[in-house]
């Protein structure tokens, strides 16, 4: 598939895993591609598949949570000190 269709399909199945809107999943998405997290993907056709295109889904939303407690916590900490 083209490289447009697959991050596409990663954005579709985001909002379909996980009960995203499709605003939310495209900024994720969208995010990732600024980050360089899909350039091997433009690069190599075969990266390209739904498998992988699962895959990266999964990491992109698993990220962004780890990253979400990552700040409730130093809030948290913040809070604390005060």
């Amino acid at each position: 598939m083209k490289y447009e269709e697959y991050l596409d399909e990663v954005t579709t199945i985001i909002t379909e895993l996980y009960d995203l809107d499709d605003t939310a999943a495209i900024k994720l998405v969208v995010d990732a591609q600024d980050a360089e997290f899909f350039c091997q993907h433009d690069e190599r056709e075969e990266m390209r598949t739904i498998e992988q295109a699962k895959k990266d889904a999964t990491t992109l939303y698993e990220a962004k949570q780890n990253k979400i407690q990552t700040q409730k916590k130093q809030q948290q900490r913040l809070q604390q000190k005060k």
